[in-house]
This record gives structure tokens, sequence and C-alpha cells, in this order.
């Protein structure tokens, strides 16, 4: 087992140095770059009762707290929070408690050993994701990784709006434009994630499976995201909120 270990730790291992390679590159040539850009006008073609967050998140980073335009630097940052965060460790860890009781993939075995490994692929596929969906990507693209939440969301408006953000997300400028760094972002992950999983996991059909399923997720964590300011209020927990907030009369409802 551990000959058959050793090339996989040592795969990773280089991964991660191009990984951090290419993010020292990146945030060089873009820091010239960020002084030259201004920030987005107000009144930019954001969708009807969307916002930001007072206060920072822990649990999702990702939550905008600011208007924007996020730096490259902010990108990186908000990398490393999305990689630590609750929601990354307790979805790996629950995800390979699963595959361990279907003993899935075989490749794997059973043993603590085996979910350790299971447990280590999972947390690299949504590392390198976040890295390249919420840094690497963005940072070419010019467009915002963060979520914006709805001020007063409802069932079937936030399960539609949080599907849309899927494919739409806000560029630099403040305006909604096609989703291309979050869609690569998890494809070019679950592509990487071929190097270190199983030879049986290493298929086009199993690739584009777990693409999908990470979208599906990013489906069901954009519900969370989008209450998470809501919850906070309504239990009277902090005083977070999402504004503008188009029930108050000076409120900004951009339409």
């Amino acid at each position: 087992m551990g000959r058959h270990r050793a090339p996989k730790v040592q795969t990773l291992s280089s991964c991660g140095l191009w990984l951090l390679c290419l993010a020292c590159l990146v945030l060089g040539s873009a820091e010239g770059s960020q002084s030259q850009q201004s920030p987005p006008s107000s009144s930019g073609g954001a969708a009807v009762f969307i916002g930001y967050a007072t206060n920072g998140s822990f649990v999702f980073p990702d939550i905008a707290t600011s208007p924007g335009p996020l730096s490259t630097a902010g990108k990186f940052k908000l990398f490393v929070n999305q990689s630590i965060s609750p929601p990354y460790i307790v979805v790996a860890a629950s995800g390979a408690a699963l595959d361990q009781a279907r003993d899935v993939p075989k490749g794997y075995g059973q043993g603590w050993g085996a979910y350790g490994g299971r447990f280590g692929a999972s947390m690299a596929r949504a590392s390198s994701s976040s890295f390249f969906g919420s840094f690497l990507f963005p940072s070419w693209f010019h467009q915002d990784p963060r979520f914006f939440p709805q001020s007063k969301p409802s069932f079937w408006g936030s399960l539609k709006y949080s599907t849309e953000r899927i494919i739409i997300t806000r560029n630099e400028s403040g305006k909604d434009g096609f989703n291309t760094s979050g869609l690569l972002g998890p494809l070019a992950a679950e592509g990487i994630a071929n190097v270190y999983l199983p030879s049986s996991e290493q298929t086009a059909g199993k690739t584009v499976s777990r693409f999908a399923i990470d979208l599906a997720w990013r489906v069901g964590g954009n519900m969370f995201k989008n209450y998470w300011p809501t919850f906070f209020r309504n239990m009277g927990l902090n005083r977070l909120k999402v504004i503008p907030d188009p029930s108050e009369p000076h409120g900004q409802n951009p339409k």
C-alpha cells in the first residue's frame, strides 16, 4: 500500500507547488493593473433585491460584504478562506464517510487509511476548485466570484436565483455576465483530480459526473448563502443584514 500511495503523495505535492507558482505569477501581473480599475457604478445591471452583507462570514467567506470590485489579492484571500471554511471540511468528511460505507471508489479499500485518502482527495478537489473558480479564472476574466444575497428571499425565488448564479456572475464593472470562471473552475479541478484519484475514476464519464455533482452542490450552497444574513437577522444573533434594503425609503432597488 505504501508503494502505491507514495507516487500520489508526490503528485499532490507537485500540483500544489505548480498552483502556488501560478498564484504568485497572477498576483504579480495583476498588481499594476488593479490601480487602473475604477469602482463599479451603483446603477449596474444587478438583479432586483440584490445587495451585500454588512459583516463577513467565516462559514461562507464568499458572501459579498461590499459592492466591489474585489482585487486580485482579495480573490486570493477568498480562495484561502474558502479552503479552510467549515462547509468544505464538513462536506469532505461526511462525503468520505458515505463513500467509505459504500466502498467507492474501490481503489481506496477500507480502514482509516482509506478514509484518510477519500477525505484528502475530497479536500484537494474542493480547494483546487476554489483556486481556479475564486482566484485564478476570476482574475484572468475580471469577474467577481462572490455571492450577493437577496434582501428578502422566498423559497422558489431563492432556488431560481441560486441556480441562475451558477451560470451568471458579476464582472468587475458590476454588470452581470456569463459565469466563465465559475464553470471552468470546478471543471479544471475535476480534470486535475484524475491525476490522484483511483484509475477507475480517471475516465471522461466519471469526470463529467463529478463536475455535474459539483454544480448541484453549488446550487444548494447558494441557497444557504442566500438565507444566511436573513437567518442571523431573524434569530437576533447579530445585526447582520443585506443592504440596500428595498423596504427602506432610502434604499436602492435597481431594476
